[in-house]
C-alpha cells in the first residue's frame, strides 16, 4: 500500500511544507552530501555528519557522555558506535548534543528514506498546515519530532545508534490528519504479488493500516533479543503519531470539508 495524492484542495499554497521539503533535500545533498544509497559508509563527511548530528539517546540520556567510532591501531570502525573508550571524533569536535534533536530531524539515511518521506509529508502535510496556518505548523511540526525522538529514547535510552530522518515529525502530521480528515480518499497504489492497481481508500484506513504496521513491527522488535528493525525507528514513528493525535485540536483552527467522491478503482 503506497499512497500517491489525497483529494482535498488547499486554500493557501502550502509554503512551510515546500519549505520543508527543500530544506531536506538541500541538507540531504549538500550538507551530509548523500547519494543514492544508505550514504556512503566509506565517506569520512558522511559518517562524521551522521555521529555529530544525528540524535544519539545516550548522549541525550546522559549530559557530557561523548559517542563516536571506536578507534583500533589509528583506524575507526565506521560499523560501530561507542561512548567510551577512544574514538572519533574526539570529543572537542562535537556540538553542542542539544541541537542534534534538531539537526537530526532534517537528516537522512538514504535516497529512498528521503524520498518516503518527503512523498509523506507533500501529501499530508499541505492539508495539516492549511487548518492551522503557517506559523502554528511549524511549532506543531517541530514538536512532533521532539515528541517522537521521545517516543523512540523512552524504549532505549542507552542506545548508542544515532537517530536521524523527518519521519518523527512527519508522523505528527499523519497522527493530526487522520483525525481531520479520516473519510478523505487517498490515491493509492495496491501491489499484488507482481501486479498492483491504483485505487482510493479512505485515509483513514491507510493511515490506520501505517500505524498498525509501525506498532507491530516495534514490539517484535522489543521481542528479538538481536533486534529485526532493520534500523527503523518505530517507536519515534508512534510517538510522533500519537502526538498529533492527542494535540491536533489545540493547533487546528479550520478544517475545511471532505469532497464527496465515489471509490474509483484504476
Amino acid at each position: 500500500m503506497f499512497p500517491l495524492k489525497d483529494n482535498i484542495p488547499t486554500d493557501r499554497f502550502p509554503v512551510v511544507t515546500v519549505a520543508i521539503i527543500i530544506a531536506n533535500v538541500l541538507v540531504y545533498f549538500f550538507w551530509q552530501k548523500g547519494g543514492l544509497t544508505l550514504g556512503d559508509p566509506s565517506s569520512p563527511h558522511y559518517l562524521d555528519q551522521l555521529i555529530k548530528f544525528g540524535a544519539i539517546p545516550d548522549e541525550l540520556t546522559n549530559p557530557g557522555t561523548h559517542c563516536g567510532f571506536p578507534v583500533t591501531d589509528g583506524v575507526a570502525n565506521a560499523n560501530e558506535v561507542v561512548c567510551s573508550g577512544e574514538r572519533l571524533p574526539p570529543p572537542a569536535d562535537d556540538p553542542n548534543v542539544w541541537i542534534t534533536p534538531f539537526t537530526a530531524m532534517f537528516m537522512h539515511g538514504g535516497l529512498f528514506h528521503l524520498g518516503g518521506n518527503m512523498l509523506f509529508l507533500w501529501i499530508f502535510g499541505n492539508n495539516v498546515e492549511d487548518s492551522m496556518g503557517r506559523f502554528r505548523f511549524v511549532v506543531f511540526y517541530v514538536l512532533a519530532g521532539l515528541a517522537a525522538l521521545g517516543g523512540q529514547i523512552l524504549i532505549d535510552p542507552s542506545s548508542t545508534v544515532p537517530t536521524l530522518g523527518a519521519s518523527g515529525a512527519i508522523a505528527g502530521v499523519l497522527g493530526g490528519y487522520i483525525l481531520l480528515w479520516p473519510r478523505a480518499r487517498v490515491l493509492t497504489v495496491i501491489f499484488i504479488i507482481i501486479f498492483f492497481t491504483l485505487i482510493e481508500i479512505p485515509a483513514g484506513l491507510v493511515l490506520a493500516f501505517w500505524f498498525a504496521q509501525n506498532l507491530l513491527l516495534g514490539v517484535l522488535d522489543l521481542t528479538q533479543p538481536a533486534g529485526g528493525g532493520g534500523g527503523v525507528a518505530y517507536f519515534a514513528h508512534i510517538g510522533g503519531f500519537v502526538f498529533g493525535l492527542l494535540t491536533i485540536k489545540l493547533f487546528a483552527r479550520y478544517v475545511k470539508r471532505v469532497p464527496e467522491n465515489r471509490i474509483p478503482v484504476y
